[in-house]
C-alpha cells in the first residue's frame, strides 16, 4: 500500500510539472561499493601487521527541481562498510558508525530578472559543495566515500566569459542562548582539512575567473577562522577548554591554463598566512606547474607541485594529486617538512569503453632533515576503468608505494620498525540510475 502511494505521488508530481512547462524534477541515485586491499594505504605498516580487507558502500538519493526563478537540491546519503551493523536489528551497531546524513541540501535563487536569458545574479544557500578551479584547495573530494560539504551562502555573478563567486559560513554546535564559542574537533576519526586540521569557525571568500578562447584564468581569496583554546598539561593529562576568539588563517593565489593545439599546461601559486586551527603562526607557499600532450586517445603529462612546511591546502581533493594512496595531505600526518612531487602521467583509451591510467610520482620533503636523504619514496599507480553502460562503471586499482627511510621515521610518518614496501589495490563499482521529469 505504501508502495502505490509514493508511486501515485511521483506520478502526480510529473503531471503537475508536464502541465506547467516550465519546471524540471530530476530523481538521480547512486550506488557505489568499494573493495579495498590495505597493505600499507596511509601509511606503512609496522612488521608482523597484516594486510586488511573490507568493502565500503555509498548509497546516494538526490532530487533536484528547476524553475526559471529557483533551482533546489536535496541529496541524502548512507555510507557504512559491508557487516558493520548486525544484520538483525534496526540500528547501527554503534552510533559513531551511524552514516546516514543529508549531504547536499541547498536552494539558489535567480535575484536579476528573469526575463533574461544570461541569469547573471544568484544566490545558493544551504549545504553544498564547494568546486573551484583543478579542485587542488577548494573540491568536494569525491573519493572518499562520506565527500566533502559545507553549509555555507554563495554569491554568484556571471558576465559573459567573467565569473565572481564570494561566499561565507559561520559555524555553531547548535542553537545556543548565549556566545558563539565553538567546538571545532569533528566528530568520529575524520579531520576537517586536507592536513589534519580541525574545522574552521567561520570562513569567507572571493573566486574570480576569467574564461579566455583556449585557456582560463582566476583568482582566489579565501580566509578562515578558529576558535581559539587554551591547553593545561596538569597531572600529565593534555585538556584543552574554548575561549572566546578566534585565529585567523588567509590564502591567497592564482590559477592558470593554457592549450595549444594538443599541449596543455597548467599552473598555479598561492601564499598562506595568519594562524592556523592550533594558534600557530604561518607563512606558507604553494607551487604547482604541470603540462600534457594529448594527440589523439593517448595522454603523456608530467609536472611538479611544492608546497612549503607550512602551507595546508585548505578543503581540496588531496587523492587527485599527491598519490592514490594518500600518504600527503589525506589521513595521516607526515611531518611539517613540506612536500616536493614530481610526477610522470598517462593514460590510454584503448577503446570507447576502456580508459587505462599509470602515474609514477617522486616524493621528497621541501626541506632537509638532518640525518636522512631528502627523499620520502616512489610510488606508482595503475589504474583502469571500464564503462559498460552510461549508468554502469567498473574501476579497479593497484598501487604500490617504495618508502625511504624518512618516511617512516619520527620526523615524519612515525611508524616504528616500518616495512619498506607498501601495496593497495581496490574494486570499484558505479552504479548511477537517473530519471527526468518535464
Amino acid at each position: 500500500m505504501r508502495i502505490k502511494r509514493t508511486r501515485s505521488m511521483l506520478m502526480l508530481t510529473a503531471c503537475i510539472i508536464s502541465i506547467t512547462g516550465k519546471a524540471q524534477l530530476s530523481l538521480s541515485g547512486q550506488l557505489r561499493t568499494r573493495t579495498e586491499w590495505r597493505d600499507g594505504q596511509g601509511a606503512p605498516l609496522s612488521r608482523g601487521q597484516r594486510p586488511a580487507v573490507f568493502t565500503s558502500q555509498r548509497s546516494r538519493l538526490g532530487l533536484l527541481f528547476n524553475t526559471p526563478r529557483i533551482k533546489t537540491n536535496l541529496t541524502f546519503q548512507d555510507v557504512r562498510v559491508w557487516g558493520q551493523d548486525a544484520s538483525m536489528i534496526n540500528r547501527t551497531t554503534a552510533a559513531a558508525n551511524n552514516g546516514f546524513m543529508l549531504h547536499e541540501a541547498w536552494a539558489e535563487i535567480v535575484l536579476s530578472d528573469t526575463a533574461s536569458k544570461k541569469n547573471p545574479l544568484q544566490l545558493k544557500l544551504g549545504r553544498q559543495e564547494l568546486i573551484y578551479d583543478d579542485q587542488r584547495l577548494l573540491g568536494n573530494l569525491d573519493w572518499l566515500q562520506q565527500g566533502r560539504r559545507h553549509d555555507a551562502a554563495v554569491l554568484k555573478y556571471t558576465h559573459e566569459r567573467f565569473a565572481l563567486h564570494t561566499g561565507g559560513a559561520f559555524n555553531q554546535n547548535k542553537e545556543q542562548g548565549s556566545g558563539t564559542v565553538y567546538d571545532n574537533t569533528p566528530p568520529g576519526a575524520y579531520t576537517a582539512s586536507t592536513n589534519g586540521a580541525p574545522m574552521y569557525k567561520s570562513m569567507e571568500f572571493l573566486h574570480a575567473s576569467l574564461r579566455q578562447p583556449k585557456g582560463k584564468i582566476s583568482l582566489l581569496f579565501f580566509a578562515d577562522q578558529f576558535n581559539t583554546y587554551l591547553t593545561d598539561t596538569a597531572g600529565g593529562n593534555i585538556s584543552k577548554t574554548l575561549t572566546t576568539g578566534s585565529w585567523s588563517r588567509f590564502t591567497t593565489g592564482i590559477y592558470l591554463t593554457h592549450t595549444f593545439n594538443t599541449i596543455e599546461l597548467s599552473a598555479s601559486a598561492y601564499h598562506q598566512f595568519g594562524k592556523n586551527g592550533f594558534g600557530k603562526k604561518i607563512n606558507g607557499r604553494l607551487f604547482s606547474i604541470a603540462g600534457s600532450y594529448n594527440p589523439g586517445r593517448l595522454s603523456v603529462g608530467a609536472g611538479t607541485d611544492i608546497t612549503t612546511p607550512q602551507f595546508d591546502p585548505l578543503y581540496g581533493t588531496p587523492h587527485k594529486f599527491w598519490g592514490l594512496m594518500d600518504y600527503f595531505y589525506a589521513g595521516s600526518l607526515f611531518g611539517n617538512n613540506g612536500l616536493a612531487d614530481y610526477y610522470i602521467k598517462t593514460k590510454i583509451k584503448t577503446s570507447d569503453r576502456l580508459l587505462i591510467a599509470a602515474d609514477f610520482h617522486q616524493f621528497s620533503p621541501a626541506s632537509s632533515v638532518a640525518g636522512y636523504s631528502r627523499s620520502y619514496g616512489q610510488e606508482t599507480d595503475i589504474v583502469a576503468t571500464y564503462t559498460l553502460t552510461k549508468e554502469i562503471s567498473f574501476e579497479a586499482g593497484y598501487s604500490h608505494f617504495f618508502s625511504d627511510p624518512l618516511l617512516s621515521s619520527p620526523a615524519a610518518k612515525n611508524i616504528v620498525n616500518a616495512k619498506s614496501q607498501a601495496n593497495w589495490a581496490y574494486l570499484m563499482i558505479n552504479i548511477k540510475p537517473s530519471f527526468l521529469f518535464k
